[in-house]
């Protein structure tokens, strides 16, 4: 019959009336939400908050090209994570992994940056041996990047001979 929020905004006051009796009632409803947790690594449990992601991923991306859109997809993505997980809960490791494997394809300084909190370095070595990983990796795509080249080059060539006879 009638249906009013409450001045909370809390819960919903709703009159009914009962089809068979006739008699009316008043029910309440109210939203039961039960938030998605982070497990930190000392075991605390913490509410999932978007926007300290986003904080983050801000500070590691100051002053470097990167748009802000881009950064909320990863924001997006951190959140399904967390919201896709059964438990309703997910270990800020696992979170911190998907966010560092963004930020290295995106932006290699913030991404140094973000893993160099992230990981909490307890020595130069630590940071060094990370950075190292890095260039190693970035080495590898750029002799992969190369050798594609060179046989995209070499097909090419091949291709010109062929049509003109030799």
């Amino acid at each position: 019959m009638d249906s009013r929020e409450s001045k909370e905004g809390e819960s919903i006051r709703r009159r009914r009336e009962c089809l068979r009796c006739e008699k009316r009632f008043t029910t309440y409803e109210r939203i039961d939400e039960i938030p998605y947790m982070v497990v930190k690594k000392d075991g605390r449990r913490e509410k999932f908050e978007r926007q300290k992601v986003l904080s983050g991923l801000l500070r590691a991306c100051e002053k470097r090209p990167v748009p802000i859109g881009q950064l909320e997809q990863i924001v997006n993505e951190a959140e399904s994570f967390v919201i896709d997980s059964a438990e309703r809960e997910r270990r800020t490791a696992e979170l911190g992994e998907l966010i560092m494997n963004r930020l290295r394809n995106l932006d290699k300084v913030a991404y140094v940056r973000f893993a160099s909190v992230y990981l909490d370095f307890k020595d130069v070595q630590e940071f060094m041996s990370e950075l190292q990983d890095l260039l190693r990796i970035k080495d590898a795509n750029a002799a992969r990047a190369a050798l594609a080249a060179a046989h995209k080059s070499a097909a090419s060539k091949s291709k010109k001979s062929a049509k003109s006879g030799h």
